[in-house]
């Protein structure tokens, strides 16, 4: 039998790691085990990614580009800033970061950040991506307030999707083969949040910038050292 490429052995480590952290909803899974569910050695796992949290944010980077590649599928082709704010909401409560394996993964993604530096520089780089996405489409709509309000709506993102992966039950699936969730309360609540947003600073044209946030630009979590 032909010896696998690393690249294809090193995917199938990754995708076995995030279907094990899916089957069990922790972190509390060996590399022998994720080992084992790719078909390969533990010893090749160490060797390709050091240890069990190498492997994981191996994982957690594969869903973040997927996620991203999501993002601009989405947006392909949205001209008003309408269409382009439905396309981030919808991709980020839909599409294949909304599998049940990807929102498993996701919350342990979270409590790994508060005591790995690696894993809070990752979740940062997510963050900005996301906060920068949502200005760009804001920015028409409702000019210097775009940062303050991209700022809220990021926020409402990942609780909302945490929301769910506490309680996934409650949500139908669209796919079972996949795992697919459907995500379409979510990216509802996400574009009413938007809309009273805009509404109120229309109304309410004359609040500045400083009197609404003093620092828009700033996100929720930054790199650590």
């Amino acid at each position: 039998m032909a010896r696998k490429p690393e690249a294809q052995r090193r995917t199938e480590l990754i995708a076995a790691t995030i279907r094990e952290i899916g089957a069990s909803g922790t972190l509390n899974v060996t590399t022998s085990q994720i080992a084992r569910s790719a078909g390969v050695s533990p010893g090749l796992a160490f060797h390709y990614f050091q240890d069990k949290e190498g492997l994981f944010l191996a994982a957690m980077r594969s869903i973040l580009t997927e996620y991203g590649n999501d993002v601009r599928q989405a947006l392909r082709g949205k001209k008003t800033p309408n269409e382009r704010l439905e396309a981030i909401a919808q991709a980020s409560f839909g599409m294949t970061s909304f599998r049940r394996e990807a929102i498993s993964a996701w919350i342990n993604f979270y409590a790994l950040s508060l005591r790995s530096a690696s894993a809070r520089r990752l979740l940062y780089v997510y963050q900005r991506r996301l906060h920068s996405n949502l200005v760009d489409a804001l920015r028409p709509k409702i000019g210097e307030r775009a940062p303050d309000v991209a700022r809220r709506i990021a926020g409402l993102i990942d609780g909302l999707y945490l929301r769910y992966a506490l309680d996934t039950k409650s949500i139908r699936f669209i796919d079972f083969e996949t795992h697919q969730l459907d995500g379409a309360e979510g990216s509802q609540h996400v574009l009413r949040a938007i809309a009273a947003e805009c509404t109120e600073i229309s109304e309410n044209g004359e609040i500045s910038t400083e009197q609404a946030d003093p620092d828009p630009t700033a996100i929720l979590v930054g790199p650590q050292e």
